[in-house]
């Protein structure tokens, strides 16, 4: 811990020991949880849970942006989420996938995907962010002659590589997630990033954390290391208060990225979607397949693998009532359900950004788009997703 790091520790422990006890607890039991789900040892947490976390406090004022940003308010009608890209744990990678996720990436490039999102914490090291940015380079270097490597370099100066930050414990200041943007972008290749996300609110259990992520994400802004500033997990109420901020800073939030499907139709429910909707922000829909639930390939005979088929046993009884209306619906489109859960997504104003770990699945995703799904196949659907009765875990760091 730095000179000034520590003076700002103890002076928040003088006004938080109240709050001490709680807020450890909470943090450590998250961390634990969250172990499942990014790999990150709950160990190497450790060290900063006998801490308050402290911030600096911002003037508000505007550093002077160092590069021009790119306004991307055209993300596509889908995405490419790249999660299972890296991570052991959920997904079973291992780096015998890496060239058949290359194969992935091509197509999904000339098939026109702009946005490919990722995060630092997926997989060791960053892991996914190096794929994707050793894919980019390996796109444009495979063309056979100027011509079209003129057409892959429009190509892939036209996608959106996305990433998230994760608000780790020792990321206290705004400096270390200044810091954190530029190692990002470094595992890219790339001198900035397109667009910039804070992978969840620490509101719920470290909210002195906060207002150092709010001014480290701005800074990065403002720097120029990343080029649009996104959300992740964040509610209504929470979304508010960021909001303001940056708009006092004079910084626009592109997105918000929250967990959205037919088995999880909170962010609609709650108000997230109006809020969005109301601000200006861009509604970005992962786990739209509901961690693979909502393709028809799992039933409680057949559960998914690993910790989704733990994670999901309540799920899975009543949700034949959801499959039977969406096969319904398939059928009419000549779709598949896949198909139809992504359409769905699409035509509720969201874009979502399923996974994909072989071309056959990439291609089945492909076939969400360009069509729509009726007003009254939307109710039939919201209907047949209330019978189910549960929904799908939301993320234990979503916010109200």
């Amino acid at each position: 811990m730095t000179t000034k790091g520590s003076l700002l520790i103890d002076k928040v422990i003088s006004n938080q020991n109240s709050n001490q006890n709680s807020n450890t607890n909470k943090l450590s039991s998250l961390c634990q949880r969250r172990d499942l789900i990014v790999g990150v040892s709950s160990t190497a947490f450790s060290f900063v849970l006998s801490q308050s976390t402290a911030v600096e406090a911002s003037t508000g004022a505007t550093n002077k942006v160092k590069n021009e940003k790119k306004k991307r308010s055209d993300l596509g009608e889908i995405g490419l989420g790249c999660w299972s890209w890296g991570n052991e744990f959920v997904w079973q990678y291992d780096e015998t996938m890496d060239y058949e996720l290359s194969r992935v990436f091509d197509l999904a490039v000339d098939s026109g995907i702009k946005l490919f999102d990722t995060a630092d914490s997926y997989g060791a090291d960053g892991k996914s962010e190096r794929l994707l940015g050793k894919f980019c380079r390996e796109y444009y270097d495979d063309a056979n002659d100027d011509d079209e490597k003129k057409k892959k370099k429009s190509r892939i100066d036209d996608i959106i590589l996305a990433t998230k930050f994760a608000p780790y414990p020792w990321r206290i200041t705004s400096d270390s997630f200044v810091k954190a943007a530029k190692e990002s972008a470094n595992r890219f290749g790339r001198e900035s990033i397109e667009l910039g996300q804070l992978h969840w609110s620490t509101e719920n259990y470290q909210p002195l954390q906060e207002r150092a992520l709010w001014d480290g994400i701005a800074r990065a802004y403002e720097e120029g290391i990343i080029e649009n500033v996104g959300l992740s997990n964040y509610g209504p109420r929470q979304l508010q208060k960021i909001h303001k901020y940056m708009s006092n800073r004079g910084i626009p939030i592109a997105t918000l990225q929250v967990q959205y499907s037919l088995l999880s139709r909170f962010p609609e429910l709650n108000g997230t979607k109006e809020t969005c909707d109301e601000l200006g922000i861009k509604l970005i829909a992962y786990s739209p397949l509901a961690l693979g639930l909502l393709t028809g390939k799992y039933s409680v005979e057949k559960p998914p693998p690993g910790l989704r088929g733990q994670a999901y046993k309540g799920v899975l009884k009543p949700l034949p009532i959801l499959l039977e209306t969406m096969k319904e619906v398939a059928a009419v489109h000549n779709k598949t359900l896949p198909q139809v859960a992504l359409n769905y997504c699409i035509s509720k104003g969201t874009v979502p950004i399923p996974g994909a770990k072989n071309t056959k699945q990439l291609k089945d995703n492909l076939g969400a788009v360009g069509w729509r799904l009726s007003n009254s196949e939307i109710i039939e659907l919201d209907k047949a997703a209330e019978k189910v009765g549960v929904s799908v875990s939301q993320n234990i760091f979503q916010t109200a």
